[in-house]
């Protein structure tokens, strides 16, 4: 594509010249700092900004979480943003190792108005930004770099001033270089360090922080990682500062742009909660300390209750979290295609055998992170639709209501659940499945209705089994009495003395559901006929035995239809 002049519309942006760059051999071995910006540039891009309750609500969950940065306001943007600072402050509302931030541009009366709001705060970082792009230096504020960097010392000037007029209070600075990706980079180590300069009292104990944006991403994860990388090394009082992140997700990379800076040296992450944020957003940081922890690193975050997190920040902002938004959303741990189903429901019973395998606690079939790290529970793993398997429905069966259909059972059952999600077009609820379940192999309709059966030992013999039956078949009342050397066997006998005869019953699966007097016993059936067929037939009772007779008399109904 073209423009005008045969200039081409768009081009491939020119790399940095690093050769020997060291970032893509290395590996994050701790998580960074982490500064939250959802009550600033999350906030102002809502089409419904929050108002201060919403915000100290939000706030507070922030703390909770564990943020110890969170930039809360741009107090001189407007009164609100004054307003909620202040109440922050003089409501003591801010925990001991929190520390607020909010942002102002290089312009003298705009931050004095934030020094304004500030004003008492025990802790606080004042952030302060100018554009260090040719695109904006030219095009929007009409400065040159010389009087771009003069603008942003005297403005750090006066932040110094103003903070030594709060002795105490612990003040801290930011700077950004906006649209740093867009940026030449020697330019932006040049206004840095003299930013650095102008602030003065920069140390180890407490560091400048210099925070790199990609404010809108026009480059490959890629390039920024080399931009910061080659910052860290160019800027010569490296000890002396934090450089910080800020990635937008313009082009939907800013996670992998995030993690690759991180490798280039970079100690501290900006971002939202679910990537809050102008046009695209910010970067995910749920997304991305979710991504270290699955990696075995202690991120200092608590998402354990991602549930009521997601409930809060979406009711708080009126933004809801996609479905698949990665951690957070509703089905990013649901599987519905059957060979999924089938695999993780064999890896959770394996799981302790996986992990001697492969030296990890958690190792699981298309779950890279226990779902209950993030508060999920297990039971919604797996949902079933007309492309779920024999797997899922069994797994339902396990999960939900405790019972274990043997495996023999499971393309029985499959097939079932499947042809009713056919019926019904959608996903089928897990009350469907056990009503399901029930309906076809627990108490099928059919000609065969079991009035009663009583095995009793013989008197002399207790190997012996006399086995009295009453049936009903076709609505006609029958009875016999048969012997064995067991309770089923006798049954048997009894239904072959009724001409009832024409299948095999070689073994059966049975189980006890609950603990106690309270306990159930679940009989799974098999009855092989002769023309080659296999119906199971579930039955169940207090009695193990009253139990089998019954799935006998179901498979029976089964056959029948």
């Amino acid at each position: 594509m073209s423009s005008q002049n045969n200039i081409p519309k768009y081009t491939i942006p020119a790399m940095i010249n690093m050769p020997e760059r060291k970032w893509p051999n290395r590996t994050i071995t701790q998580a960074p700092i982490w500064c939250s910006v959802d009550l600033r540039d999350g906030n102002q891009a809502l089409p419904d900004p929050m108002n201060p309750a919403q915000k100290l609500e939000y706030f507070k969950l922030l703390c909770e979480i564990g943020f110890k940065e969170i930039e809360v306001a741009f107090p001189s943007a407007s009164q609100d943003d004054f307003d909620f600072t202040r109440k922050l402050i003089m409501d003591n509302l801010i925990p001991e190792d929190v520390f607020i931030m909010g942002l102002t541009q290089c312009r003298p009366h705009l931050i004095a108005r934030t020094f304004e709001a500030l004003q008492d705060a025990p802790r606080a970082v004042v952030h302060v930004y100018i554009a260090t792009s040719e695109l904006h230096m030219q095009q929007v504020f009409g400065m040159d770099q010389a009087g771009t960097i003069e603008t942003a010392v005297k403005s750090i000037q006066q932040v110094r001033e103003l903070a030594d007029q709060m002795p105490e209070s612990d003040i801290r600075l930011e700077f950004s270089p906006e649209e740093f990706t867009d940026s030449d980079i020697d330019f932006v180590i040049k206004i840095c360090e003299a930013v650095y300069d102008a602030w003065g009292k920069a140390s180890v104990e407490k560091p400048l922080t210099i925070n790199l944006p990609a404010t809108v991403e026009r480059r490959p994860p890629n390039h920024y990682a080399d931009m910061i990388e080659y910052f860290c090394q160019k800027f010569t009082r490296r000890d002396k500062i934090r450089v910080s992140l800020h990635s937008h997700n313009d082009q939907g990379m800013a996670v992998a742009a995030t993690e690759l800076a991180l490798l280039a040296g970079a100690d501290r992450v900006e971002g939202t909660l679910f990537g809050h944020g102008e046009r695209t957003g910010n970067v995910d940081i749920s997304i991305v300390a979710n991504n270290l922890h699955a990696r075995g690193l202690e991120t200092g975050l608590d998402f354990s209750q991602m549930p009521r997190i997601v409930e809060t920040v979406s009711r708080l902002t009126g933004m809801p979290v996609y479905y698949r938004q990665p951690y957070a959303g509703k089905y990013v741990f649901t599987a519905f295609s059957g060979s999924h189903q089938d695999a993780i429901r064999k890896g959770m019973h394996k799981r302790t055998e996986a992990g001697k395998h492969f030296g990890v606690g958690w190792k699981v079939p298309y779950l890279h992170i226990d779902p209950s790290d993030l508060g999920q529970t297990f039971q919604e793993l797996i949902r079933i639709n007309s492309q779920s398997g024999k797997g899922g429905a069994a797994w339902v069966l396990e999960n939900d209501f405790g019972i274990s259909p043997p495996k023999a059972m499971h393309p029985d059952l499959g097939a079932i659940v499947q042809k009713y999600s056919d019926q019904v077009s959608r996903e089928i609820l897990p009350q469907e499945i056990w009503e399901l379940f029930n309906k076809e192999f627990v108490n099928p309709k059919g000609p065969y209705e079991l009035v009663k059966y009583w095995p009793r030992p013989d008197e002399t013999d207790p190997t012996c089994i006399h086995g009295e039956l009453c049936m009903r078949i076709n609505g006609e009342e029958k009875t016999e009495i048969a012997d064995g050397n067991g309770p089923i066997s006798a049954f048997v006998h009894a239904l072959k003395a009724l001409n009832i005869g024409n299948f095999r019953l070689e073994d059966f699966d049975e189980e006890a559901v609950g603990k106690g007097a309270d306990a159930v016993a679940y009989a799974y059936v098999p009855l092989e006929f002769d023309n080659g067929r296999t119906v199971w037939g579930v039955g169940t009772d207090t009695n193990i035995d009253q139990a089998a007779v019954k799935a006998i008399v179901a498979a029976l109904n089964r056959a029948a239809k």
